[in-house]
């Protein structure tokens, strides 16, 4: 039992840390050294006096109950609170005393149990991060792990945050362990348990032969530097990860190695804190914690758990380094569910209801610069370093517990908010291995023109890399919650084709849902439910959500209609289920704005706009003006869905040239030849444009062939309403609003003038014999003109006004609108369909 007792009063030295994190604010959220993209760019520098300056300001200032106890009620401070604290940890340190606290919380699923259904889009982000995990390379990934431990190092070491000389080498290897275990519960993908297996194998072996417990890809040098007060980045952080991956192989993988491990390295850490109290004082442990300590007390209440059977009420968030703060309140947030003390309940709630209410984008995300800014001023924040990855991350734990508590509504609806705009927005598409750090908010800005950028696969390991590839191999463990009871009851919380093997319930749910659009404004669902065993009765709960509306709105059950709560109830059906039940919802969703976190009365215009839970984000390189005819306008006034039939219609126009591919392209409402682009870019959205047939008898066409000989209006994908037109012979393509002419922006579709079977050639309506013709070389920016054919009746003239016109390179997303601008209109679409293109998240609103 010494190891069992030693770990006891290592977590105990920690969680104090999470009852007093309000003292650090002057040391550990100091920016930008708070900041890890601030970190690694000091600590990888090779201007030593840059260094040095920057250095000199960092310090530790004294951590005393002073210091903190001003932000809370005094209440709290009353002797008999601190006696029951002090039985508490007397009931922790032995076992024998400690009871389990009754408690009514819901139970999680297994992710063994669920399986996403691969129509949905939470099955492709899992699939393209499954995809990702078994790029990684095991010699790579514990390279510095055996350096530290002095044993041979095949292979290469991995770069960015991984790299040998970064001292926060290792965390991904934490996080790595983590999503492995996540992902094979998610899929029992037999190739990546052997990858994660030997990870843990690796990792065994350099415990081993340093022999001591302690496990690190960076020598314990760096916690000597920590206990000295003096600069070192983060090691606790790191050492978080590696125990919490190692927790999470022994719970999803059954890998008791991985368990013993875990142990061992929590005695050692045991002994290295106490020698720091005993040589110094525990206050002196308490001041090195002003340092990024990631979720400690998290996982050492887990490991608890397993090994046994924010005090702050003020919004006082503003400059707090939130990611260092949120895994705290994760800490309490177990610890309340571990000793049934009311006061940790209270941290989570009151800390949720602070982050939800004053310092939350309409992604459910939050921060700017890794930082919470002012409370209800987000309106001045607005910008390309938004969002960091992990806090999505970390808030959906918290809300996570929260609703297990609850079974409150509000908890859910911003669990699905967040997953669906914070975490899936992160990938770009289908790319293994790369995502953001950031979330950029700004009107004008792109993922791929932040600080950071998107990652790459081999050189990055972010933080965010981290926390990404654990989000995206859990993506089934949020969807259902069950209830212990002689009639036992699961809550469906987020509608997502998935299956489900509800042992308790003894019945398999597959529970389907249809792809939502913008032509068809609802969200229809299906489950239908096959036995496990003997039939029993059993309660389904089915989320309401917020934002659909009573009207419209339909449950049955085998055909028989079902009463319907209002939004932000449950739909409670209790029955013994048979196989072959059917029980189906038609939920409404509709459009809807929401005013940005700013109570000053010049942002009030200031607006993002929603359709159920997707964001929309609108294509927008800048300007983010709505002008509504008056503010009694219905949203439905201004605001149209996209048919899915102006994607039948969407082409681009290519010439070639050597080796070179040059593109038709909307460049500033004038029309240019430019370099082939890649998809997702804003490049692609300027050279891909809808046709608008003067014929209503072709809405579809299958090919070229199909255009021939009809007049056509060319718009761009990304200004609806705009066309391009043009000026007269000789006189170069414009994109407007309102020609002089509308016939100016007819163009007849014509076989290609150099006689190539693929090729086109755009005629003028009005004026016969005119072709749209590209003047000069062709090389990028050259203008494209109208040029009269008997005027040139050489090679190059026919070659440079023939196109090959294939299918757009960008299309709409299914769910997309057409919003009325002031200026221009917007293509709005999902945030988490943008790639590199440039969009605005909110918007300004006004009548």
């Amino acid at each position: 039992m010494e190891g069992f007792a030693s770990f006891q009063l290592l977590l105990t030295l920690f969680l104090f840390w999470a009852t007093g994190f309000a003292s650090a604010k002057q040391c550990t959220n100091t920016f930008p050294l708070s900041s890890h993209t601030f970190r690694y760019e000091l600590l990888t520098s090779k201007n030593e006096s840059w260094r040095q300056e920057m250095l000199s300001h960092y310090h530790l200032t004294p951590t005393d109950d002073s210091a903190w106890s001003s932000l809370l009620p005094r209440k709290v401070l009353r002797e008999e609170d601190e006696f029951s604290w002090a039985m508490m940890y007397r009931k922790m340190k032995n076992p024998s005393e400690f009871q389990a606290i009754p408690r009514e919380f819901l139970n999680e699923v297994s992710l063994h149990d669920v399986n996403l259904g691969e129509d949905s889009l939470h099955w492709r982000s899992q699939q393209t991060n499954l995809e990702y995990l078994l790029m990684l390379d095991v010699d790579s990934l514990v390279w510095s792990f055996r350096k530290t431990a002095g044993l041979p190092t095949p292979g290469k070491a991995y770069g960015g945050w991984e790299d040998p000389t970064c001292e926060l080498r290792g965390h991904f290897v934490g996080h790595y362990m983590s999503a492995t275990a996540l992902m094979w519960a998610s899929t029992h993908n037999d190739t990546l348990k052997e990858r994660m297996s030997a990870v843990v194998s690796a990792l065994f072996d350099c415990q081993n032969e340093m022999g001591t417990g302690y496990l690190s890809a960076f020598p314990s040098e760096e916690f000597d530097r920590f206990e000295a007060l003096k600069p070192v980045w983060a090691p606790y952080y790191t050492i978080h990860k590696i125990l919490a991956g190692l927790l999470d192989q022994y719970t999803f993988a059954d890998n008791a190695q991985a368990l013993n491990m875990t142990t061992w390295m929590v005695d050692y850490f045991y002994c290295r804190v106490q020698n720091v109290i005993l040589k110094y004082t525990v206050e002196r442990h308490w001041q090195s914690l002003n340092e990024e300590t990631g979720g400690m007390n998290d996982v050492l209440y887990r490991l608890f758990t397993i090994t046994v059977g924010t005090l702050v009420y003020a919004d006082d968030l503003s400059g707090f380094h939130a990611n260092t703060h949120i895994p705290i309140v994760i800490g309490s947030q177990r610890r309340y569910e571990i000793t049934g003390d009311p006061l940790y309940k209270a941290i989570g709630t009151f800390f949720m209801d602070i982050v939800n209410s004053s310092h939350t984008y309409a992604t459910g995300g939050t921060t700017v610069n890794e930082h919470w800014s002012d409370q209800k001023r987000l309106a001045s924040t607005l910008e390309k370093e938004n969002e960091e990855s992990c806090t999505t991350y970390n808030m959906l734990k918290v809300s996570r517990h929260l609703f297990k508590w609850t079974k409150e509504m509000a908890y859910a609806d911003y669990y699905e908010r967040a997953l669906t705009n914070g975490v899936l927005s992160i990938q770009r598409g289908t790319e293994p291995g790369v995502m953001i750090y950031m979330l950029p908010l700004g009107h004008g800005d792109s993922k791929a023109k932040s600080i950071h950028g998107w990652g790459t696969k081999f050189e990055s390991f972010w933080c965010c890399y981290g926390t990404g590839i654990e989000s995206f191999s859990k993506l089934g463990d949020s969807i259902y919650f069950e209830e212990e009871g002689k009639v036992p009851g699961l809550y469906i919380i987020q509608y997502i084709s998935s299956v489900l093997n509800w042992k308790s319930g003894r019945i398999t749910l597959n529970q389907k849902v249809d792809p939502v659009v913008s032509w068809d404004s609802y969200l229809g669902l299906t489950h239908t439910f096959s036995l496990e065993g003997p039939g029993q009765s059993s309660t389904l709960n089915l989320r309401i959500p917020f934002w659909t509306n009573s009207n419209g709105a339909k449950a049955t059950l085998n055909n028989q209609n079902l009463p319907l709560p209002s939004p932000g109830n449950f739909l409670s059906v209790t029955k013994q289920w048979s196989a072959g039940d059917k029980l189906t919802l038609q939920l409404p969703i509709s459009l809807r704005t929401e005013a940005i976190q700013d109570d000053r009365p010049e942002y009030a215009s200031i607006q993002a706009i929603l359709y159920g839970p997707y964001l929309l984000a609108g294509h927008s390189n800048g300007d983010w003006n709505i002008k509504t005819e008056s503010a009694r306008s219905n949203i439905s006034d201004w605001i149209t869905p996209i048919p899915s039939s102006h994607n039948d219609h969407l082409v681009t126009f290519s010439q070639e040239s050597g080796k070179s591919s040059f593109v038709l392209t909307n460049s500033n409402k004038s029309i240019t030849i430019e370099k082939f682009p890649q998809s997702g870019t804003d490049d692609a959205v300027h050279a891909t444009f809808r046709l608008i047939i003067n014929d209503s008898s072709s809405s579809k066409f299958s090919s070229v062939k199909d255009v021939i000989g009809k007049s056509v209006m060319l718009e761009p994908f990304d200004l609806p309403g705009m066309l391009v037109a043009h000026q007269g012979t000789n006189d170069k393509l414009v994109v407007t609003y309102s020609p002089n002419d509308r016939s100016s922006s007819y163009f007849r579709v014509v076989s290609g003038l150099d006689r190539r079977h693929e090729t086109v050639s755009l005629e003028s309506d009005n004026q016969k014999g005119c072709f749209v013709y590209g003047e000069g070389n062709l090389t990028s920016g050259a203008s494209l003109k109208l040029s009269n054919s008997t005027e040139f009746l050489n090679a190059k003239f026919k070659r440079r006004a023939s196109f090959v016109m294939q299918k757009g390179i960008s299309k709409y997303n299914p769910i997309s609108f057409v919003a009325k601008g002031a200026n221009r209109n917007f293509v709005l679409s999902p945030l988490l369909s943008f790639r590199d293109e440039s969009y605005a998240v909110y918007f300004k609103i006004e009548s």
